[in-house]
Protein backbone atom coordinates (compact mmCIF):
# COMPACT_ATOMS: atom_id res chain seq x y z
CA UNK A 1 0.00 0.00 0.00
CA UNK A 2 1.46 3.71 -0.85
CA UNK A 3 2.77 5.88 1.80
CA UNK A 4 2.90 2.26 4.55
CA UNK A 5 5.69 3.40 6.17
CA UNK A 6 5.51 0.43 8.83
CA UNK A 7 8.26 -1.61 9.91
CA UNK A 8 8.92 -5.51 9.28
CA UNK A 9 10.32 -7.10 12.23
CA UNK A 10 11.99 -10.35 12.06
CA UNK A 11 12.73 -12.64 15.11
CA UNK A 12 11.01 -15.37 17.26
CA UNK A 13 7.39 -14.93 17.88
CA UNK A 14 6.04 -15.24 21.67
CA UNK A 15 4.80 -18.48 22.94
CA UNK A 16 0.68 -17.61 23.07
CA UNK A 17 -1.25 -18.33 25.93
CA UNK A 18 -4.64 -19.25 25.21
CA UNK A 19 -7.54 -16.94 26.74
CA UNK A 20 -9.20 -18.11 29.72
CA UNK A 21 -6.65 -20.66 30.83
CA UNK A 22 -3.92 -21.18 32.83
CA UNK A 23 -2.96 -24.86 32.82
CA UNK A 24 -0.71 -25.45 29.87
CA UNK A 25 1.91 -23.20 31.76
CA UNK A 26 1.41 -24.62 34.88
CA UNK A 27 1.77 -28.30 34.05
CA UNK A 28 4.96 -27.58 31.88
CA UNK A 29 6.50 -25.62 34.67
CA UNK A 30 5.60 -28.89 37.52
CA UNK A 31 6.96 -31.30 35.30
CA UNK A 32 10.52 -29.07 34.28
CA UNK A 33 10.35 -29.03 38.40
CA UNK A 34 9.80 -33.18 38.37
CA UNK A 35 12.50 -33.69 36.10
CA UNK A 36 14.78 -31.50 38.29
CA UNK A 37 13.73 -33.46 41.55
CA UNK A 38 14.05 -36.27 39.06
CA UNK A 39 17.97 -35.64 38.43
CA UNK A 40 18.48 -35.26 42.53
CA UNK A 41 16.41 -38.48 43.24
CA UNK A 42 19.16 -40.28 40.87
CA UNK A 43 21.93 -38.58 42.09
CA UNK A 44 21.00 -39.70 45.44
CA UNK A 45 19.52 -43.51 44.60
CA UNK A 46 23.05 -44.20 42.99
CA UNK A 47 25.12 -43.70 45.83
CA UNK A 48 22.48 -44.64 49.15
CA UNK A 49 20.83 -47.46 47.41
CA UNK A 50 16.97 -48.44 47.22
CA UNK A 51 13.97 -47.22 48.62
CA UNK A 52 11.30 -48.96 50.25
CA UNK A 53 7.59 -47.92 50.91
CA UNK A 54 5.91 -50.57 53.00
CA UNK A 55 5.54 -52.87 49.65
CA UNK A 56 3.68 -50.27 47.44
CA UNK A 57 6.80 -48.29 45.60
CA UNK A 58 10.17 -48.96 45.31
CA UNK A 59 12.83 -46.71 43.89
CA UNK A 60 15.82 -48.69 42.82
CA UNK A 61 18.15 -47.38 39.91
CA UNK A 62 15.55 -48.25 36.98
CA UNK A 63 13.01 -46.38 38.85
CA UNK A 64 15.41 -43.57 39.20
CA UNK A 65 16.54 -43.93 35.32
CA UNK A 66 13.14 -44.07 34.14
CA UNK A 67 12.24 -41.10 36.22
CA UNK A 68 14.47 -38.61 34.56
CA UNK A 69 14.42 -39.78 31.15
CA UNK A 70 10.13 -39.82 31.30
CA UNK A 71 10.30 -36.16 32.86
CA UNK A 72 12.39 -35.31 30.41
CA UNK A 73 10.58 -36.03 27.59
CA UNK A 74 7.15 -35.20 28.92
CA UNK A 75 9.01 -31.34 29.21
CA UNK A 76 10.03 -31.23 25.98
CA UNK A 77 6.70 -32.40 24.80
CA UNK A 78 4.92 -29.50 27.21
CA UNK A 79 7.01 -27.05 25.99
CA UNK A 80 6.17 -27.64 22.13
CA UNK A 81 2.43 -28.39 22.83
CA UNK A 82 2.17 -25.14 24.59
CA UNK A 83 2.50 -23.25 21.13
CA UNK A 84 1.42 -26.92 19.18
CA UNK A 85 -1.77 -26.89 20.74
CA UNK A 86 -2.75 -22.85 21.19
CA UNK A 87 -6.75 -22.79 19.24
CA UNK A 88 -7.38 -26.18 20.10
CA UNK A 89 -10.95 -25.90 21.99
CA UNK A 90 -9.92 -28.56 24.27
CA UNK A 91 -5.95 -27.40 25.00
CA UNK A 92 -6.91 -28.13 29.13
CA UNK A 93 -8.32 -31.48 27.61
CA UNK A 94 -5.25 -32.21 26.17
CA UNK A 95 -3.08 -30.76 28.74
CA UNK A 96 -4.76 -32.93 31.57
CA UNK A 97 -3.94 -36.34 29.84
CA UNK A 98 -0.29 -35.51 29.15
CA UNK A 99 0.43 -34.26 32.20
CA UNK A 100 -1.63 -37.41 34.09
CA UNK A 101 0.11 -39.94 31.75
CA UNK A 102 3.74 -38.38 32.85
CA UNK A 103 2.47 -39.13 36.67
CA UNK A 104 1.28 -42.45 35.82
CA UNK A 105 4.60 -44.12 33.87
CA UNK A 106 6.16 -42.48 37.06
CA UNK A 107 4.03 -44.68 39.29
CA UNK A 108 4.38 -47.90 37.11
CA UNK A 109 8.08 -47.56 37.12
CA UNK A 110 8.10 -47.12 40.80
CA UNK A 111 5.60 -49.50 41.55
CA UNK A 112 6.52 -52.69 43.98
CA UNK A 113 2.72 -53.48 44.77
CA UNK A 114 1.45 -55.74 41.31
CA UNK A 115 -2.03 -54.82 41.62
CA UNK A 116 -0.54 -50.79 41.69
CA UNK A 117 1.60 -51.93 38.76
CA UNK A 118 -1.41 -53.51 36.77
CA UNK A 119 -3.58 -50.30 37.67
CA UNK A 120 -1.20 -48.22 36.31
CA UNK A 121 -0.27 -50.38 33.05
CA UNK A 122 -4.11 -50.15 32.44
CA UNK A 123 -4.30 -46.24 32.82
CA UNK A 124 -1.51 -45.79 30.96
CA UNK A 125 -2.87 -47.31 28.13
CA UNK A 126 -6.45 -45.45 28.40
CA UNK A 127 -4.56 -42.49 29.08
CA UNK A 128 -2.42 -43.17 25.82
CA UNK A 129 -5.97 -43.76 23.92
CA UNK A 130 -7.42 -41.17 24.68
CA UNK A 131 -4.90 -38.91 23.20
CA UNK A 132 -4.59 -41.01 19.97
CA UNK A 133 -8.45 -39.82 19.62
CA UNK A 134 -7.99 -36.29 20.92
CA UNK A 135 -10.01 -34.65 17.67
CA UNK A 136 -13.06 -36.40 18.51
CA UNK A 137 -14.94 -34.20 15.59
CA UNK A 138 -12.61 -37.06 13.22
CA UNK A 139 -14.58 -39.93 12.61
CA UNK A 140 -10.65 -41.75 12.06
CA UNK A 141 -9.18 -40.64 15.51
CA UNK A 142 -12.42 -42.20 17.18
CA UNK A 143 -11.70 -45.01 15.16
CA UNK A 144 -7.52 -45.41 15.97
CA UNK A 145 -8.66 -44.26 19.53
CA UNK A 146 -11.43 -47.78 20.00
CA UNK A 147 -8.71 -49.87 17.88
CA UNK A 148 -5.77 -48.43 20.54
CA UNK A 149 -8.42 -49.25 23.64
CA UNK A 150 -9.26 -52.53 22.38
CA UNK A 151 -5.15 -53.68 22.56
CA UNK A 152 -4.02 -51.74 25.59
CA UNK A 153 -7.03 -53.67 27.32
CA UNK A 154 -5.94 -56.94 25.74
CA UNK A 155 -2.42 -56.40 26.74
CA UNK A 156 -3.67 -55.58 30.57
CA UNK A 157 -5.54 -58.39 30.55
CA UNK A 158 -2.60 -60.86 30.02
CA UNK A 159 -0.41 -58.65 32.28
CA UNK A 160 -3.64 -59.75 34.60
CA UNK A 161 -2.86 -63.58 33.46
CA UNK A 162 0.98 -63.28 34.52
CA UNK A 163 0.33 -61.48 37.55
CA UNK A 164 -2.24 -64.05 38.76
CA UNK A 165 -0.21 -67.02 37.96
CA UNK A 166 2.49 -65.50 40.02
CA UNK A 167 0.47 -65.12 43.15
CA UNK A 168 -0.33 -68.49 42.61
CA UNK A 169 3.03 -69.83 42.82
CA UNK A 170 4.77 -67.67 45.09
CA UNK A 171 1.60 -66.15 47.16
CA UNK A 172 3.88 -62.87 46.68
CA UNK A 173 1.77 -59.50 46.13
CA UNK A 174 4.85 -57.57 44.90
CA UNK A 175 7.36 -57.55 42.48
CA UNK A 176 10.23 -58.29 44.86
CA UNK A 177 8.41 -60.58 46.64
CA UNK A 178 8.05 -62.35 43.46
CA UNK A 179 11.90 -62.35 42.79
CA UNK A 180 12.89 -63.31 45.95
CA UNK A 181 10.32 -66.30 45.71
CA UNK A 182 11.20 -67.78 42.51
CA UNK A 183 13.41 -71.01 43.08
CA UNK A 184 15.88 -72.62 40.28
CA UNK A 185 13.44 -74.76 38.67
CA UNK A 186 10.30 -72.96 37.22
CA UNK A 187 6.76 -74.95 37.45
CA UNK A 188 4.51 -74.70 34.20
CA UNK A 189 2.74 -71.43 35.93
CA UNK A 190 5.58 -69.62 35.99
CA UNK A 191 6.29 -70.36 32.53
CA UNK A 192 2.42 -68.79 31.82
CA UNK A 193 3.20 -65.99 33.67
CA UNK A 194 6.41 -65.28 31.37
CA UNK A 195 4.09 -66.14 28.44
CA UNK A 196 1.79 -63.79 29.30
CA UNK A 197 4.25 -60.75 30.32
CA UNK A 198 6.24 -61.47 27.33
CA UNK A 199 2.29 -61.05 25.74
CA UNK A 200 1.51 -57.90 27.33
CA UNK A 201 5.02 -56.54 26.26
CA UNK A 202 4.84 -57.29 22.53
CA UNK A 203 1.25 -55.68 22.20
CA UNK A 204 2.65 -52.26 24.54
CA UNK A 205 5.40 -52.35 22.00
CA UNK A 206 3.39 -52.51 19.23
CA UNK A 207 5.84 -55.74 17.67
CA UNK A 208 4.97 -57.80 14.69
CA UNK A 209 2.40 -58.90 14.38
CA UNK A 210 0.83 -55.69 16.83
CA UNK A 211 1.85 -52.88 14.98
CA UNK A 212 -1.55 -52.44 13.71
CA UNK A 213 -2.51 -49.86 16.50
CA UNK A 214 0.67 -47.63 16.46
CA UNK A 215 -0.12 -47.41 12.28
CA UNK A 216 -2.95 -46.72 13.06
CA UNK A 217 -1.98 -43.73 15.70
CA UNK A 218 -1.31 -41.04 12.96
CA UNK A 219 -4.32 -39.01 13.80
CA UNK A 220 -2.47 -37.79 17.30
CA UNK A 221 -1.47 -34.76 17.41
CA UNK A 222 2.43 -34.76 16.68
CA UNK A 223 2.78 -34.19 20.47
CA UNK A 224 1.00 -37.12 21.31
CA UNK A 225 3.03 -38.68 19.11
CA UNK A 226 6.17 -37.85 20.12
CA UNK A 227 5.02 -39.09 23.95
CA UNK A 228 4.30 -42.44 22.24
CA UNK A 229 6.93 -43.35 20.25
CA UNK A 230 9.86 -41.83 22.49
CA UNK A 231 7.91 -43.59 25.89
CA UNK A 232 4.80 -45.00 25.76
CA UNK A 233 6.52 -48.46 23.32
CA UNK A 234 9.23 -48.49 25.92
CA UNK A 235 7.17 -49.68 28.40
CA UNK A 236 7.50 -53.48 27.44
CA UNK A 237 11.25 -53.19 27.59
CA UNK A 238 10.55 -52.25 31.20
CA UNK A 239 8.45 -54.85 31.77
CA UNK A 240 10.57 -57.41 31.08
CA UNK A 241 13.61 -55.41 33.12
CA UNK A 242 11.30 -55.35 36.03
CA UNK A 243 9.97 -59.13 35.80
CA UNK A 244 13.75 -60.62 34.44
CA UNK A 245 13.52 -63.00 37.76
CA UNK A 246 10.21 -64.54 35.77
CA UNK A 247 11.67 -64.18 32.03
CA UNK A 248 14.68 -65.98 33.11
CA UNK A 249 13.64 -68.46 34.94
CA UNK A 250 13.91 -71.03 31.56
CA UNK A 251 15.88 -70.54 28.64
CA UNK A 252 12.88 -71.52 26.35
CA UNK A 253 11.36 -68.37 27.25
CA UNK A 254 14.74 -66.03 26.80
CA UNK A 255 15.34 -67.69 23.44
CA UNK A 256 11.64 -67.25 22.65
CA UNK A 257 12.14 -63.54 23.40
CA UNK A 258 14.94 -63.19 21.35
CA UNK A 259 12.54 -64.43 18.28
CA UNK A 260 9.69 -62.46 18.68
CA UNK A 261 12.35 -59.74 18.93
CA UNK A 262 14.20 -60.70 15.82
CA UNK A 263 10.93 -61.27 14.28
CA UNK A 264 10.07 -57.85 14.71
CA UNK A 265 13.04 -56.21 13.66
CA UNK A 266 13.38 -57.80 10.63
CA UNK A 267 9.19 -56.77 9.84
CA UNK A 268 9.77 -53.20 11.15
CA UNK A 269 12.59 -52.87 8.61
CA UNK A 270 10.09 -53.92 5.73
CA UNK A 271 7.47 -52.49 6.48
CA UNK A 272 9.04 -49.52 6.52
CA UNK A 273 10.24 -50.00 2.58
CA UNK A 274 7.19 -49.79 1.68
CA UNK A 275 5.75 -46.12 3.32
CA UNK A 276 6.00 -43.07 1.73
CA UNK A 277 4.69 -40.81 4.42
CA UNK A 278 6.79 -39.68 7.26
CA UNK A 279 5.11 -40.15 10.44
CA UNK A 280 4.29 -44.32 8.77
CA UNK A 281 7.63 -44.11 8.20
CA UNK A 282 8.83 -43.50 11.89
CA UNK A 283 5.67 -45.94 12.54
CA UNK A 284 7.44 -48.51 11.21
CA UNK A 285 11.18 -47.51 12.50
CA UNK A 286 9.44 -47.65 15.85
CA UNK A 287 8.79 -51.79 15.30
CA UNK A 288 11.75 -52.20 13.81
CA UNK A 289 14.02 -50.36 16.98
CA UNK A 290 11.48 -52.11 19.94
CA UNK A 291 11.99 -55.26 17.99
CA UNK A 292 15.83 -54.61 18.56
CA UNK A 293 15.39 -53.61 22.80
CA UNK A 294 13.63 -56.70 22.92
CA UNK A 295 16.19 -58.84 21.70
CA UNK A 296 18.75 -57.45 23.47
CA UNK A 297 16.18 -58.57 26.74
CA UNK A 298 15.88 -62.22 25.22
CA UNK A 299 20.04 -62.25 25.69
CA UNK A 300 20.21 -61.44 29.02
CA UNK A 301 21.36 -57.59 28.63
CA UNK A 302 18.68 -56.02 30.13
CA UNK A 303 20.75 -52.38 30.93
CA UNK A 304 21.49 -52.51 26.96
CA UNK A 305 17.64 -52.86 26.57
CA UNK A 306 17.41 -49.41 28.62
CA UNK A 307 19.88 -47.95 27.28
CA UNK A 308 18.64 -48.61 23.84
CA UNK A 309 15.26 -47.33 24.51
CA UNK A 310 16.52 -44.04 26.02
CA UNK A 311 18.07 -43.54 23.09
CA UNK A 312 16.04 -44.24 20.54
CA UNK A 313 13.54 -42.44 22.90
CA UNK A 314 15.47 -39.02 22.16
CA UNK A 315 16.01 -40.01 18.49
CA UNK A 316 12.45 -40.34 17.61
CA UNK A 317 11.17 -37.43 19.89
CA UNK A 318 13.02 -35.18 17.47
CA UNK A 319 11.92 -36.89 14.05
CA UNK A 320 8.27 -36.25 15.69
CA UNK A 321 8.97 -32.66 16.67
CA UNK A 322 10.58 -32.11 13.30
CA UNK A 323 8.83 -33.88 10.87
CA UNK A 324 7.03 -31.33 9.05
CA UNK A 325 10.88 -30.14 7.93
CA UNK A 326 11.29 -33.22 6.07
CA UNK A 327 8.23 -32.81 3.48
CA UNK A 328 9.72 -31.83 0.44
CA UNK A 329 7.07 -30.43 -2.01
CA UNK A 330 9.20 -30.65 -5.67
CA UNK A 331 9.10 -33.09 -8.48
CA UNK A 332 12.27 -35.54 -8.51
CA UNK A 333 14.88 -34.15 -10.58
CA UNK A 334 16.12 -36.71 -13.55
CA UNK A 335 19.92 -35.22 -13.21
CA UNK A 336 20.34 -35.67 -9.34
CA UNK A 337 22.49 -38.60 -9.28
CA UNK A 338 21.16 -42.00 -8.06
CA UNK A 339 22.51 -43.29 -4.65
CA UNK A 340 25.40 -46.03 -4.98
CA UNK A 341 28.09 -47.46 -2.42
CA UNK A 342 30.40 -48.86 -4.78
CA UNK A 343 33.52 -50.84 -3.79
CA UNK A 344 34.98 -48.35 -2.00
CA UNK A 345 32.16 -47.38 -0.03
CA UNK A 346 31.50 -51.12 1.02
CA UNK A 347 34.87 -50.66 2.04
CA UNK A 348 34.59 -47.92 4.21
CA UNK A 349 31.24 -49.24 5.38
CA UNK A 350 32.42 -52.87 6.80
CA UNK A 351 35.47 -51.62 8.05
CA UNK A 352 33.57 -48.74 9.96
CA UNK A 353 31.33 -51.56 11.14
CA UNK A 354 33.97 -54.19 12.26
CA UNK A 355 36.00 -51.23 13.87
CA UNK A 356 32.69 -50.50 15.70
CA UNK A 357 32.33 -53.60 17.08
CA UNK A 358 35.71 -54.40 18.00
CA UNK A 359 35.31 -50.64 20.38
CA UNK A 360 32.05 -51.48 21.51
CA UNK A 361 33.34 -55.29 23.08
CA UNK A 362 36.74 -53.59 24.03
CA UNK A 363 35.02 -50.85 25.97
CA UNK A 364 32.06 -52.75 27.66
CA UNK A 365 33.99 -56.34 27.68
CA UNK A 366 30.53 -57.70 25.68
CA UNK A 367 31.56 -59.74 23.01
CA UNK A 368 34.65 -61.22 24.06
CA UNK A 369 33.67 -64.49 25.20
CA UNK A 370 31.46 -67.14 24.05
CA UNK A 371 27.83 -66.28 25.11
CA UNK A 372 25.19 -63.90 24.04
CA UNK A 373 27.43 -61.17 24.29
CA UNK A 374 28.99 -62.42 20.59
CA UNK A 375 25.63 -61.45 19.31
CA UNK A 376 25.02 -57.79 20.97
CA UNK A 377 28.13 -57.22 19.27
CA UNK A 378 26.74 -58.34 15.89
CA UNK A 379 23.13 -55.98 16.57
CA UNK A 380 25.96 -53.08 17.01
CA UNK A 381 27.60 -54.17 13.84
CA UNK A 382 24.38 -53.97 11.86
CA UNK A 383 23.42 -50.48 13.68
CA UNK A 384 26.60 -48.92 11.98
CA UNK A 385 26.24 -50.26 8.76
CA UNK A 386 22.71 -49.41 8.34
CA UNK A 387 23.44 -45.71 9.43
CA UNK A 388 26.82 -45.81 7.51
CA UNK A 389 25.36 -46.83 4.70
CA UNK A 390 22.90 -44.13 4.43
CA UNK A 391 25.33 -41.74 4.37
CA UNK A 392 27.98 -43.08 2.05
CA UNK A 393 25.18 -43.51 -0.72
CA UNK A 394 24.20 -39.78 0.08
CA UNK A 395 25.27 -38.80 -3.50
CA UNK A 396 24.42 -35.37 -3.45
CA UNK A 397 27.85 -35.04 -0.30
CA UNK A 398 31.15 -34.77 -2.13
CA UNK A 399 32.79 -38.44 -1.75
CA UNK A 400 35.75 -36.72 0.91
CA UNK A 401 32.89 -36.28 3.02
CA UNK A 402 30.64 -39.49 2.66
CA UNK A 403 33.65 -41.43 3.28
CA UNK A 404 35.42 -39.85 5.70
CA UNK A 405 32.91 -38.86 7.80
CA UNK A 406 31.75 -42.31 8.52
CA UNK A 407 34.09 -43.45 10.90
CA UNK A 408 34.98 -40.33 12.68
CA UNK A 409 31.66 -39.78 13.71
CA UNK A 410 31.08 -43.86 14.12
CA UNK A 411 33.28 -44.70 16.72
CA UNK A 412 32.99 -41.84 18.73
CA UNK A 413 29.37 -42.43 18.53
CA UNK A 414 30.25 -45.99 19.59
CA UNK A 415 32.62 -45.00 22.57
CA UNK A 416 29.63 -42.72 23.81
CA UNK A 417 26.87 -45.25 23.53
CA UNK A 418 29.70 -47.84 25.48
CA UNK A 419 29.90 -45.48 28.26
CA UNK A 420 26.05 -44.97 28.32
CA UNK A 421 25.90 -48.55 28.61
CA UNK A 422 28.57 -49.05 31.43
CA UNK A 423 26.90 -46.52 33.70
CA UNK A 424 23.04 -47.82 33.33
CA UNK A 425 24.38 -51.75 33.37
CA UNK A 426 25.79 -49.85 37.06
CA UNK A 427 23.23 -48.51 38.08
CA UNK A 428 21.16 -51.64 37.67
CA UNK A 429 23.23 -53.54 39.48
CA UNK A 430 21.64 -55.36 42.38
CA UNK A 431 18.42 -55.76 40.19
CA UNK A 432 17.64 -59.27 40.59
CA UNK A 433 18.55 -62.05 37.35
CA UNK A 434 19.46 -59.04 35.40
CA UNK A 435 23.41 -59.40 35.48
CA UNK A 436 24.51 -62.56 33.34
CA UNK A 437 24.08 -63.27 29.52
CA UNK A 438 22.45 -66.18 28.69
CA UNK A 439 24.73 -69.15 27.65
CA UNK A 440 24.70 -69.55 23.03
CA UNK A 441 22.71 -72.58 22.04
CA UNK A 442 22.99 -73.73 18.24
CA UNK A 443 19.68 -72.24 17.65
CA UNK A 444 21.00 -69.09 18.82
CA UNK A 445 23.75 -69.50 15.98
CA UNK A 446 21.37 -70.27 13.16
CA UNK A 447 18.89 -67.51 14.71
CA UNK A 448 21.89 -65.11 14.36
CA UNK A 449 22.58 -66.73 10.78
CA UNK A 450 19.59 -66.16 9.60
CA UNK A 451 18.86 -63.04 10.40
CA UNK A 452 21.99 -61.48 9.22
CA UNK A 453 21.07 -62.95 5.73
CA UNK A 454 17.38 -61.68 5.99
CA UNK A 455 18.67 -58.18 7.43
CA UNK A 456 21.76 -58.01 4.20
CA UNK A 457 19.05 -58.75 1.72
CA UNK A 458 16.66 -56.15 3.10
CA UNK A 459 19.52 -53.31 2.56
CA UNK A 460 20.53 -54.14 -0.58
CA UNK A 461 16.65 -53.77 -2.02
CA UNK A 462 16.49 -57.93 -2.50
CA UNK A 463 13.07 -57.29 -1.95
CA UNK A 464 11.81 -55.18 -4.80
CA UNK A 465 12.60 -58.12 -6.88
CA UNK A 466 8.87 -59.84 -5.84
CA UNK A 467 5.94 -58.14 -6.74
CA UNK A 468 4.23 -60.69 -3.91
CA UNK A 469 6.26 -59.55 -1.46
CA UNK A 470 5.50 -55.75 -1.90
CA UNK A 471 1.86 -56.31 -1.85
CA UNK A 472 2.40 -58.59 1.03
CA UNK A 473 4.28 -55.77 2.74
CA UNK A 474 1.69 -52.89 1.59
CA UNK A 475 -1.39 -54.82 3.12
CA UNK A 476 0.38 -56.00 6.00
CA UNK A 477 1.58 -52.27 7.05
CA UNK A 478 -1.52 -51.07 5.89
CA UNK A 479 -3.81 -49.25 8.92
CA UNK A 480 -7.33 -50.42 9.29
CA UNK A 481 -9.91 -48.29 6.34
CA UNK A 482 -11.79 -46.67 9.11
CA UNK A 483 -8.78 -45.10 10.78
CA UNK A 484 -7.56 -43.01 6.99
CA UNK A 485 -7.70 -39.70 6.98
CA UNK A 486 -7.12 -38.97 3.08
CA UNK A 487 -9.11 -35.70 3.03
CA UNK A 488 -6.83 -32.69 3.90
CA UNK A 489 -9.75 -30.39 3.94
CA UNK A 490 -9.99 -31.82 7.10
CA UNK A 491 -6.96 -31.59 8.43
CA UNK A 492 -7.56 -27.41 7.29
CA UNK A 493 -10.65 -27.53 10.49
CA UNK A 494 -8.40 -28.75 13.05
Amino acid sequence: MAGDQRTTTVGELPTPEPDGTRLPAVVTTVVWLLWAVSCVALGVQSRTGAWDLAGVVRVDGLTAVMWTTVTFFSGIVHSYSRRYMTGDRTIDRFFARVFAFTLVVMLLVAADSLALFWVAWLVMGLLMAGLIGHVGDWQQARAASSLARRYFVAGSASLAVGFVSLWWVTGATTVSGVASALGADAPAAVLLAAGALLLAASIQSALVPFHAWLLSSMTAPTPASTLMHAGFVNAGGVLLVRFAPVVTADSAVMLGIVLVGAASALGGKLLKTVRTDIKGQLGCSTVGQMGFMIMQAGLGFFAAAIAHLILHGFYKAYRFLSSGSHVGHEHPDPSTPAESMGPLGAAVVVGTALAGGGLFAVLTGKGTGVDSGLLLTLVVVLTVVHAARDVVTHAALPPAIRYGAVPLVALPALAAYAAIYRVLDGLLTGLPATGQPVALTPIHGFVAAAFVVVYLAVERGAYTRSRRLYVALLNAGRPPTDTLLTNTEEYDEH
